[in-house]
Formats: C-alpha cells, sequence, structure tokens
C-alpha cells in the first residue's frame, strides 16, 4: 500500500492494452484453420481431457468456462477444438507464448512509456503523445477520424435516441468546447485504436484496450467491452463507474482485505466506500490502507507506468493437487532440478539477449501436514543469493526447501509423536530470481561493477537459517552452512571464483582480479556458471584457501583496482629445471612454507634469489589428467596466460626424459620460478 495520498494528474492519459485469448490466438496463428472455431488450450495432463487454459470467445457463447476441464469442455460444445500446450520437462512451457507478447510489446513500445505487466498485458502512458497530438492536430481540425476510433465505448456519453453510435462518438471526440482533459483523452483514443490496427496487421493477434486518466481506471476498462474493442473513462464518469463496481473486482481487494471490507464494514461496492471518512478508514486499517481505500473510492490513483519493457523477475512453477502431492525428498527434489533448468534457461537467455544479471533466488512452495491441528500453517518462503549455472541453482533450491522444511515441522521434524506419525505433502513449488540489473556496458573495472551493487541479501531469518536441524541425511546441510566456504573477502579484497572441480574444487584468486574486465567477458563467465559473486563481507578464516601471487598491501593498489594476472607472473622467469627434476613422476607438485617477502630496492641487473621461505602444505596433479572444460569454463584471455604457463618448455633432451605412463614429466616449480628481488 502506498506510504502517503499519491499525487493526481487529470491530465494524463493513459492506456491499458490487453490482448484477447491471447494463448488461443498464438496457436491459432500457428493452426490459421482453427479460426473462427469454438478453440480451447489445455494443460499437458490428460486427465479428464486435461485443465483448460485458454478459452475463446466462441467456445465462450457455447458455455465453455476456463474452470472446465476437456472432458467437460466436449460435453457443452461437442465440436470444440482442444490444443494441448507446449511441454517440457513434464510441465508447461509457455515460451511461445512469452515470444509473441514480445511481439506486441515491441510494437506499442513505440508510441510512448510501456511498462509490461504480463505475458499478455501492457500499461502505455501516451501522455505526451496526445499533448504533441493536440498541439498540432486537435481531433476537432481532422477531416476524418478511424473507424476504429469511432467504435470507441466511451462511458458517461449522452446520446439521444435514433442517434447513430459512430457519430456520437465523432461528436465526442471533436467537440470544441470540451475540457483540456477530455481533448487529451480524444486524442488518446485516436492513438490507440492506431496501435491496435497495427499490432493485429503486423502479429495478427487482437486485443482490447482501456483508456482513462490513471492505470487503475484503464486496467478496469479494459475488460468491460471484448473482443477487439476500447472503453475510455472521462473524469466525469468515473463515480459512475465505480459506484456499481463489485468490492473484489478492484485489484488488490479480491482477498482478505476485501473480505474484511465485506464482513465488518458491509461495503459490497466500491462506491459504499464513499460513506466513510479517511479517518475511519485509517482507524480500521492503519494509516497507509486506510488513505490508499479513500483514495480509490474516488478514481484516485498515483501509481505511474514504470517504463518496463522487460519483466522484474524469472519464476518457474508447477502445482501438485490431489493424489500428485508430493510426499517425499527425492520426489521435491526431482522437480526442483527440472524448475531450476527451465529458470536458468531464462536466465541465461536474459543475461545473453538483455546484458542482465538476477542476484536473489527464491523459494516458494504450498503444503499442508496430515494429523496436525495446525495444518492451515503456510510453508515459509526462503531466499538466498543467486549463483549461476544450473547445478548450483538446483542445489540451492533444494537446501531452501529443506530449511523451510524444517521451519514448517517445527521441532520434532517427521519423528513420531506417540502413536502418531506427522508427514507432509507438498502441492505446489516454484523457483524465482529476482533483484535483476543490467550489466555495464562497454569495458570498465570488474571491481567497480562489484562495488556498485547493492548488498546481496545472505541466508538470513527470511532466508535460510542458521541453525543446523536435520531432517534426514541427505538434508544435514543447511544453505547458510553450505555458503560457508564461500563466503566473500572484504571489500578491498572482493573474491571471484572460478569453478575448477579438478583443481581442488575451486580456484580462490582474491588477489589476483584483472584491474579491467571487458563486458562480454562477464557475460561469458556467466552464462557458463563459472563466476559466484561475493555473497557477504568479511573473510572466512576457517575456510582453506590457495592463492598463487602475493598480498595487495600497497595502499595505491588498494585505491587502483587489483593487479592484473599478468603483472603478478611478470615476477617470475623461467629457469632450466635439473635432470633429476625431469626424471621424476609425471605428479606436479609444489611445496612451498609460509613467509615474508622483503621488498626489493636493489638495481634491475641483481642476481635473482630464492624465496626465502616456502609454505608447508603440498599440493600435486598430473598435468595430462587436468580437465580440458576447467579451461573453458575461464575467461579467454586468462585461458591463454594459463596455458602458457602450463605449456612445457622444448629443451633439447625433452623427448628422453619420460614418466611412467609415458608422459614428459616436469616440477610446477619450472613454471614458477624464483621471484626477482
Amino acid at each position: 500500500m502506498p506510504v502517503a495520498r499519491p499525487e493526481t494528474s487529470d491530465a494524463r492519459v493513459i492506456a491499458h492494452v490487453d490482448m484477447d485469448c491471447f494463448y488461443v490466438q498464438v496457436e491459432q496463428r500457428k493452426q490459421p484453420e482453427l479460426r473462427g472455431l469454438p478453440t480451447a488450450v489445455v494443460q499437458y495432463n490428460e486427465w479428464q481431457g486435461g485443465a483448460l487454459i485458454a478459452v475463446s470467445y466462441e467456445a465462450r457463447g457455447c458455455g465453455v468456462k476456463r474452470s472446465m476441464r476437456g472432458e467437460e469442455a466436449k460435453a457443452a460444445c461437442p465440436e470444440i477444438q482442444l490444443v494441448q500446450v507446449p511441454v517440457a520437462r513434464g510441465k508447461a512451457d509457455l515460451n511461445t507464448y512469452r515470444s509473441a507478447g514480445s511481439e506486441v510489446v515491441s510494437i506499442l513500445a513505440q508510441s510512448g512509456k510501456c511498462e509490461r505487466a504480463s505475458i499478455d498485458e501492457v500499461y502505455l502512458d501516451l501522455t505526451d503523445a496526445a499533448e504533441s497530438m493536440l498541439a498540432d492536430a486537435p481531433p476537432e481540425s481532422l477531416e476524418s477520424i478511424d473507424e476504429e476510433a469511432l467504435k470507441s465505448h466511451i462511458l458517461g456519453m449522452t446520446r439521444e435516441d435514433g442517434d447513430d453510435f459512430k457519430e456520437s462518438v465523432r461528436d465526442w471526440i471533436c467537440r470544441k468546447d470540451a475540457d483540456r482533459r477530455d481533448k487529451l483523452l480524444g486524442c488518446g483514443i485516436i492513438i490507440v485504436a492506431e496501435l491496435r490496427k497495427q499490432v493485429l496487421k503486423e502479429t495478427e493477434f487482437s486485443c482490447s484496450a482501456g483508456i482513462a486518466h490513471n492505470k487503475m481506471l484503464a486496467k478496469l476498462a479494459s475488460g468491460m467491452n471484448k473482443p477487439a474493442q476500447q472503453t475510455v473513462v472521462p473524469y466525469a464518469a468515473v463515480q459512475e463507474l465505480l459506484s456499481s463496481l463489485p468490492i473484489k473486482k478492484m485489484k488488490q481487494l479480491g482477498g482478505k482485505l476485501g473480505t474484511s471490507l465485506q464482513t465488518d464494514l458491509g461495503i459490497d461496492t466500491v462506491g459504499d466506500l464513499l460513506q466513510f471518512s479517511e479517518t475511519k478508514l485509517q482507524e480500521h486499517y492503519g494509516v497507509n490502507t486506510g488513505t490508499w481505500l479513500w483514495n480509490i473510492a474516488r478514481g484516485i490513483s498515483g501509481e505511474e507506468v514504470q517504463g518496463r519493457l522487460l519483466p522484474k523477475s524469472h519464476g518457474s512453477g508447477k502445482t501438485f493437487p490431489g493424489p500428485r502431492a508430493l510426499r517425499s525428498l527425492s520426489n521435491v527434489q526431482h522437480w526442483l532440478n527440472q524448475l531450476s533448468e527451465e529458470l536458468y534457461e531464462r536466465l541465461s537467455s536474459d543475461l545473453e539477449q538483455n546484458k542482465r544479471i538476477a542476484s536473489t533466488l527464491t523459494l516458494h512452495a504450498s503444503a499442508f501436514r496430515s494429523k496436525d491441528s495446525d495444518s492451515h500453517k503456510k510453508f515459509p518462503s526462503k531466499s538466498c543469493p543467486l549463483r549461476y549455472g544450473v547445478t548450483k541453482i538446483q542445489e540451492d533450491a533444494f537446501n531452501l526447501f529443506q530449511a523451510a522444511l524444517r521451519e514448517y515441522m517445527g521441532p520434532f521434524g517427521t519423528k513420531p509423536q506417540g502413536n502418531k506419525k506427522e508427514t507432509w505433502r507438498i502441492t505446489g513449488l516454484s523457483v524465482s530470481a529476482s533483484k535483476i540489473v543490467d550489466i555495464p556496458s562497454g569495458t570498465s573495472s570488474i571491481m567497480r561493477y562489484f562495488q556498485s551493487q547493492s548488498t546481496i541479501p545472505s541466508c538470513s531469518a527470511s532466508g535460510c537459517p542458521q541453525e543446523h536441524v536435520a531432517v534426514t541425511p541427505s538434508a544435514s546441510e543447511s544453505c547458510s552452512e553450505q555458503k560457508s566456504a564461500e563466503a566473500a573477502m572484504p571489500e578491498e579484497d572482493i573474491t571471484v571464483t572460478y569453478t575448477s572441480p579438478d583443481l581442488d574444487n575451486s580456484y580462490r584468486d582474491s588477489d589476483m582480479v584483472p584491474e579491467k574486465f571487458p563486458c562480454q567477458d562477464v557475460v561469458s563467465c556467466l552464462s557458463t556458471g563459472a563466476m559466484e559473486f561475493p555473497t557477504q563481507s568479511g573473510s572466512n578464516r576457517d575456510t582453506p584457501t590457495k592463492t598463487i601471487g602475493r598480498k595487495t598491501n600497497n595502499s595505491k593498489e588498494k585505491n587502483g583496482g587489483m593487479p592484473s594476472i599478468v603483472d603478478i607472473f611478470k615476477n617470475y622467469s623461467a629457469t632450466p629445471q635439473s635432470k633429476q627434476e625431469t626424471q621424476e613422476d609425471s605428479t606436479v607438485s609444489l611445496t612451498s612454507k609460509r613467509g615474508n617477502l622483503s621488498s626489493s630496492t636493489s638495481h634491475s641487473s641483481e642476481v635473482n634469489q630464492e624465496v626465502e621461505d616456502r609454505r608447508d602444505t603440498e599440493w600435486g596433479y598430473k598435468v595430462g589428467e587436468i580437465d580440458q572444460s576447467v579451461f573453458d569454463e575461464l575467461p579467454y584471455e586468462i585461458q591463454r596466460e594459463y596455458r602458457s604457463l602450463l605449456r612445457p618448455n622444448k629443451r633439447p633432451n625433452a623427448g628422453k626424459s619420460k614418466g611412467g605412463d609415458g608422459s614428459a614429466s616436469s616440477s610446477i616449480a619450472h613454471y614458477f620460478p624464483p621471484l626477482k628481488r
């Protein structure tokens, strides 16, 4: 609800465009022979013919409703054509409809600020276009007005018996004595009619529209006359519209608040709200909600068109009604994997096409418990930072579910209590990605990009609980515990992690972030799931990491960005290896001891000295067994550097030294010779 009374502007021109039976129209465009026939789109499941999700107006005329199933629809209308919605991963695939909706949006967005509200509905702010038209070519000066505009339904328009409908509309639009608000609406009528014609011509889709002075009224008007028509709400007709409008038909009043208004205040229509003062409504529902109710009763809404062509979030969900409810963690995990795959596909497409990334993963579920008086308890939603990569999303979604399940089931979990064994059933699952932001265009410092992000929510009370309460052995790790190994460094040591399963699971390079990082490289890393974002401030000192290079303590480097990986390796120079080293096993090992490297102030010609101390941990791997996919996940520039480091230098006796498996052997120390002092 709004915090304060919204500012009103009666001079705005807002349109709400709503596609007519959109899913049916998309299918009819693919199969033109279905046009004009009673048609319905049904869900993928076959039980009783599948659930109807879209019904054509021809089928509605035969008594078919969306609440029916396929068999019921055929009983009501034997000639109905049932088209199955596309299926992917065992659930409905709406990508075809999303793409078709984008075609419509691209046309509508050419005339003003455009907000895509869903797959098949759009808000338009046409104020500027109407103002321009009123100044350059006002309706009263037009020699002719398009036939489509003359079909408009204008609420409150007076018309004598016998008057021609279209002529009455023409007279209303062309009135010279009309006030500025109505003149702007007249311009809006002509503009929207032209847009609807253009959509029909270019996409073959018909649409209906509502035209008013704010979003709330435009939304109400768009559904009043369908299909392929438009309805106008002049300022003088607002009270007429709202006086008889059922309270449940108003946006945000279809749930508990609307029920409370009916039962507590005896309100049945929006017009009934006019009998209560703003103070009285605030006493019942609080300051903000009370003010909002007082405003909508008078047709006042300060909500603006957002100018958004892309969705604010991505989601994938599925319901499991009745006997299909999920009863085990393995079934839940299976479906979460399917939903996560679909979500990642949409995220990857958004990343590639729109250069946008999401930062928050949220899990929602609906459930019920057996043998429990508190069976109405709501299954909690959980959120955590989103990690790109389908496997990571699957893992995090399942961890979020287990955390929510522990909270939902309470301290006793699923253990028997006396003679009762409490069980749970999942009737709905969904995963969504939100807080989507644009990746900065052009080439810039990757550090500046990460530091510009708002704080990413970590697993908390609203996300993953910090306590560890096991439900099953497979659920022994909470989301927060899983993330502990990935805690970010302090701001000046922000971590960029490249996944390397064959190199000790992950390669953490907190000291060698390239100072300049092309945007396309960021996109490449994200799209392959190779990049992880820092999720919380402070370092995790209990997490073992392997860092190659030196710690950045210089204030100049802190202020100017982290040193390039190229600069790090410039400190090393190749030196010949001994014959004994080349005859060792093909396992390459590096043993180093923790120590300090003193600053060098000597002349550049000073002889290189051995590093004074080496780390006491030993890290070994076989050169021939390095997985090629490890390098494929890294940006190209870093791939090239690492490949050059791991490629053996050609030596005269290179062919004479072979390991037991026939592969050339050499110490990794060969590639990291003494540091120049």
